[in-house]
């Protein structure tokens, strides 16, 4: 499990920062309406969305607001850590052919809680188009390997062969 792990708690620093970027495909698109059911037209129908103030299609905010989801399961703090909450505001629109970078920034660490509070920003070209702040829990290397070493003592759980 240890070598899965991604940043543990005593290694982070306030200031730090990772960032993921992606350019928005009509399949992105397309796949997050399907996956969520967020059918809307504003983000299927070309002929629907020109009538919009956006002039045309745009993407989910939240295909946006997921690849903050990326930063923090892959990046920073990375595998194991575990997504408490997300405050969002949506400032601007992303459309197809755009890419986003999400950025996410060590804010606040609270050692005694392990918690890490993260500033979470997505721009495209330098425009800030979603900005908010994402509260994470974060392990402490002692409290995986107590939890590896109980495992390790655990009794095995594999199936007996019949006599």
């Amino acid at each position: 499990m240890r070598e899965k792990h991604g940043y543990y708690l005593e290694d982070l620093s306030v200031g730090m920062t990772a960032v993921f970027a992606k350019t928005v495909t009509d399949a992105d698109i397309t796949m997050f309406a399907g996956i969520s059911g967020d059918t809307n037209p504003v983000h299927l129908d070309q002929s629907f969305a020109e009538q919009t103030i956006f002039a045309g299609r745009i993407a989910h905010g939240m295909l946006s607001a997921s690849f903050i989801s990326t930063v923090f399961g892959t990046r920073l703090p990375g595998p194991g850590c575990i997504y408490l909450r997300q405050d969002l505001r949506f400032k601007a629109p992303v459309k197809i052919g755009d890419t986003v970078e999400a950025r996410v920034t060590v804010k606040e660490i609270q050692a005694e809680k392990k918690r890490v509070v993260f500033d979470t920003v997505c721009t495209v070209r330098g425009t800030c188009v979603l900005e908010g702040e994402a509260m994470l829990m974060v392990s402490s290397r002692k409290d995986v390997a107590d939890h590896t070493e109980a495992n390790d003592k655990a009794p095995s759980r594999a199936p007996q062969a019949a006599e």
